[in-house]
């Protein structure tokens, strides 16, 4: 056997698993996957399978269900059984907690009541995307997943125009077409980009290009699979005032002059109080 069972202090252990390739677990989440007096999961089935795989025991220990839908329910007992002495490793359903995922309620109560929380890192599907996508890393944000809705997904996505970083998104095959169109209207479609698609796995595929060469891509060939998508930071560009104009006006057709403002600055990285004064003339208030 690969792991080595111990006996652990009471606490709470995070623990990463696999994105898609099983043998991407470290020796440490196994070893506290054998140790752990109770085992929390996102997904149990996902849990007990990756156990199996590497010949991990239960034991006859319970897998505890914690996801969005039980969390408030299922919270206090495993709360509980940690002041009670015991110590319980959860673990998300790929990917490490926390990072797209329900343990932030679970890892804030904990600390609250002093109990012990550490983390076990490994796989990450946003790090893994990043160190292939050839997008600068040295700056990145996380924006995790999209509303879906349609005016909080432009709004979301304009608020990003002007972070001078490269952007992460989750994103899933169903809508991934849809929000390279929204990214190129709020972003510019000329932003370099990269969709990283069922990493780690047999059909791993990353596609580069622009935002509009993407979604281009994609118009007639849909996708499948978990998708990160990283954009490029802006790059410094000169706008005609004719442009300008004609993004204001485009804006000012469907947004709040302030809101119009804000998204058009943004995209050109201007200052918003100049654009906003453009706006307010245009709008003819």
């Amino acid at each position: 056997m690969i792991y080595h069972a111990k006996q652990l202090p009471a606490g709470l252990y995070f623990l990463a698993t696999p994105i898609g390739n099983a043998r991407d677990i470290t020796l440490r989440a196994l070893d506290l996957l054998a140790s752990a007096d109770v085992l929390a999961a996102e997904d149990t089935r996902s849990l007990r399978k990756l156990m199996e795989i590497h010949g991990v025991p239960l034991n006859g220990r319970h897998v505890i269900a914690y996801h969005d839908h039980n969390g408030a329910q299922a919270r206090p007992g495993i709360i509980a059984l940690m002041e009670q002495g015991k110590s319980v490793a959860y673990a998300s359903e790929a990917g490490t907690p926390l990072v797209a995922d329900p343990g932030f309620a679970l890892c804030r109560e904990a600390l609250a009541r002093g109990i012990p929380v550490t983390s076990a890192p490994g796989p990450s599907a946003m790090i893994a995307a990043l160190t292939i996508s050839g997008l600068p890393s040295d700056r990145f944000l996380f924006a995790g997943f999209p509303p879906s809705s349609q005016g909080a997904r432009l709004k979301f996505f304009a608020s990003f125009a002007a972070v001078p970083a490269t952007l992460g998104f989750y994103e899933s095959p169903k809508r991934i077409h849809r929000t390279l169109g929204e990214l190129c209207d709020t972003l510019g479609e000329n932003r370099p980009a990269a969709m990283c698609r069922e990493l780690t796995k047999k059909f791993e595929e990353v596609r580069k290009g622009t935002l509009r060469e993407l979604e281009e891509s994609l118009r007639d060939a849909p996708v499948k699979g978990e998708i990160v998508l990283l954009v490029g930071r802006a790059e410094a560009e000169e706008v005609s005032e004719a442009d300008l104009e004609a993004d204001l006006a485009e804006a000012l057709g469907r947004l709040s002059v302030k809101d119009a403002a804000h998204e058009v600055a943004a995209k050109h990285g201007l200052k918003k109080r100049d654009v906003y004064q453009m706006a307010l003339g245009m709008s003819g208030k």
